[in-house]
């Protein structure tokens, strides 16, 4: 087996970006990570695996194939280095914004998007103050940063979000005091996002809308009630509940749209290699959220992520542990 990290070798090599999706087979993404020093804009918003078959494991042999020659394997490609537009074409200004921009995933998601040019990027956070330090710790350089608060009415966050063609939401609710988990969960994973979707949809200029949710979101509906990945998470306020309200809201709203669904969040660099497999498909496994931001941005422009659900996963070449999606 090639290692991953020869893989990424090879890829900056080629000096391409590029992101490969598949809703058949695992697909893997790599990205550069130029320097950042474009200016990131802070607005306050008010959003307070069934065991895989063979047919669904690539090994790193395939990926290096992919490397070698894209053509042999038949995949279309989207390049990641241009500037981000909702309809997939590059754009000398395009907005981007990312609700949740101060959490561990949403800042990866942030840092990808500064990195990109001719693309003007704004974090959306609920506490000014937790992201001006925050994201000034972080790799992202903010200069000339705007701070807005924004009140909690879908009006005004649409306001906020007048210009942008895309939004991602990366919000999620964190687990405190267990007699206030419920509330948080429905007030954050469930309330708050379909206010920023209706929000969204009220500006007119919003056209893709791409929502970080969870493996076993679903899992009521496909047997997965009882699975100890799905009561684990679960547990914390109902939270897979929550995030599935908004998830149908959402493909409900006539949006384009991408969910991402990962597994258990890790915040250390990949080991393996990234695994997308259909909807409801995956109980198990974990991923690292570097990947995370690399789908999101990814689906922005990936035409064949459009109006789709993706479960993501490392494929580590092992069992993948059981599920435990509030591992922060």
């Amino acid at each position: 087996m090639i290692a991953s990290s020869l893989l990424v070798s090879l890829y900056k090599s080629l000096l391409v970006g590029t992101f490969l999706l598949s809703f058949s087979e695992p697909a893997f993404a790599f990205l550069p990570q130029a320097s950042l020093d474009r200016t990131v804009s802070i607005v306050l918003s008010s959003s307070s695996s069934s065991s895989s078959n063979e047919n669904n494991q690539v090994g790193r042999r395939d990926a290096l194939q992919f490397v070698a020659s894209t053509a042999a394997l038949g995949l279309n490609l989207a390049l990641t280095t241009t500037a981000v537009h909702a309809e997939g074409s590059p754009s000398t200004t395009s907005k981007v914004v990312v609700a949740g921009a101060t959490g561990q995933t949403g800042r990866r998601i942030l840092e990808r998007l500064a990195s990109i040019g001719s693309l003007e990027v704004v974090g959306g956070v609920r506490n000014v103050d937790k992201a001006t330090a925050s994201l000034g710790e972080s790799s992202v350089v903010i200069r000339g940063a705007m701070v807005q608060s924004v009140p909690d009415s879908v009006d005004e966050i649409a306001t906020s979000l007048m210009g942008a063609e895309s939004l991602i939401i990366a919000t999620g609710f964190i687990p405190g005091s267990p007699l206030k988990m419920k509330s948080a969960a429905h007030e954050v994973d469930n309330l708050g996002t379909i206010k920023l979707i209706d929000a969204a949809k009220k500006t007119g200029t919003v056209k893709k809308i791409v929502m970080v949710s969870s493996i076993l979101t679903n899992g009521r509906n496909w047997g997965q009630e009882k699975s100890p990945g799905f009561i684990i998470t679960n547990a914390f306020g109902s939270v897979l509940d929550e995030k599935l309200v908004a998830e149908q809201y959402l493909k409900a709203s006539g949006m384009n749209y991408s969910i991402i669904r990962p597994g258990g969040l890790k915040s250390k660099p990949p080991t393996g290699a990234l695994q997308i497999s259909s909807e409801d498909t995956l109980n198990s496994g974990e991923i690292s959220r570097d990947l995370v931001a690399d789908v999101c941005v990814a689906s922005l422009t990936d035409p064949k992520a459009n109006n789709k659900v993706l479960e993501i996963i490392e494929d580590e070449g092992v069992p993948p542990k059981v599920f435990n999606g509030m591992n922060m």
